[in-house]
């Protein structure tokens, strides 16, 4: 399938089905049919863009904003990475000054990129640049949080910012979740979801599946749960084992089969609730989205990096900008790899092929 197609009609159908579950709700009706438009704009920018300078514009952004975290989760790839330390240390990477992550995402809104997955370390300890990020309001800024920070100030926040969508992370149920993020974090994001869903905000959760608990996320009764919270959006994370000794819960061919089935079956059990698979879906469109072919990830220090699991860079968008970082050396030579047959098996393709990345510097 062409991969620009096959993006904006993954966008209408997230809008539509967005709009659907905000009917409810005139003020979140009234934003999500204001964006709907918005969306048709900035695809007709990417297009103009590849016509008029041949430069693909992805409508996905992924941005690292904070290098602090609040919790200590098993497995953090931000932690690993060296994104992310812990508050009142510098151990983490540098960080963009307020404004420079404003021109980032106003450059963004420019080329018609329609949604910035905001993570981190814990991107609600950066209120500043969420504040940033909330003026560019013709993107959607999907906040990936752990969920134990948010209060009464941060409902308002969302409730002033529409655009600004929370997206609280989970391992399944209690056990689990405290399991790899400490106890009592299951409860305090249950909250968090309770407060949103009083005010009748859209929300979502993102969810690291691997072959332990797969079946369990994608369960009737799991995801029966999360619509009684008011739940609406649910991002599956394939796991990417950075520590080798955890490989095994790292999927499969047979996993990523099945994986897609069940996804597909909840799709049409679930109506009222938006499913995205990542990198799952990426079997529709020939594989591995990143360098830029769908999205790119952008670090704390302004680094254009191939994805979060894949910390390579030889460019800075905060010295060259968006457009320029997009046809850099390294996500050019990634791009050719990928359509030489690099396959996604599970996890991720990049971190699977990460000798051969580093070697493109």
């Amino acid at each position: 399938m062409d991969l620009g197609a096959y993006m904006a009609e993954t966008i209408r159908n997230i809008m539509a089905k967005a709009y659907l579950n905000v009917l409810g709700n005139p003020r979140e009706a009234r934003f999500v049919a204001q964006m709907q438009r918005t969306i048709s704009k900035a695809e007709r920018r990417r297009k103009a863009h590849l016509e008029k300078e041949g430069v693909a514009v992805p409508p996905f952004l992924i941005a690292s904003i904070a290098t602090t975290c609040n919790l200590q989760c098993k497995g953090c790839y931000a932690r690993k990475n060296g994104i992310a330390g812990n508050p009142g240390h510098n151990s983490g990477k540098p960080s963009l000054t307020p404004e420079q992550w404003s021109s980032i995402f106003k450059e963004a809104a420019e080329l018609g990129v329609s949604f910035c997955l905001l993570a981190g370390g814990e991107p609600l300890m950066r209120r500043d640049l969420l504040e940033c990020a909330a003026k560019v309001d013709v993107i959607i800024f999907p906040i990936f949080t752990n969920g134990t920070l948010i209060g009464t100030a941060y409902t308002e926040f969302f409730k002033n910012h529409l655009n600004m969508v929370p997206v609280i992370s989970l391992e399944g149920e209690m056990a689990a979740t405290d399991d790899r993020r400490g106890n009592g974090v299951f409860q305090r994001a249950l909250r968090s979801m309770e407060m949103l869903q009083k005010e009748k905000l859209f929300f979502g959760t993102s969810i690291t599946v691997t072959t332990e608990n797969y079946h369990d996320v994608t369960s009737e009764a799991f995801l029966s749960h999360l619509v009684e919270l008011g739940c609406r959006l649910v991002f599956y994370v394939e796991y990417v084992p950075f520590d080798e000794s955890t490989s095994h819960l790292a999927f499969r061919d047979e996993h990523v089969a099945e994986m897609e089935q069940i996804v597909e079956l909840r799709r049409e059990r679930f109506k009222e609730m938006i499913f995205l698979s990542f990198p799952g879906d990426e079997k529709a469109v020939d594989g591995c989205m990143a360098a830029g072919r769908g999205f790119f990830h952008i670090g704390p220090d302004g680094a254009a990096e191939p994805c979060p699991f894949s910390p390579f860079s030889d460019s800075n968008v905060a010295q060259i900008g968006l457009r320029q970082a997009l046809q850099s050396p390294l996500f050019r030579k990634i791009r050719d790899a990928r359509a030489l047959g690099w396959e996604h098996t599970g996890g991720c393709t990049l971190y699977e092929h990460r000798d051969e990345v580093s070697s493109f510097l």
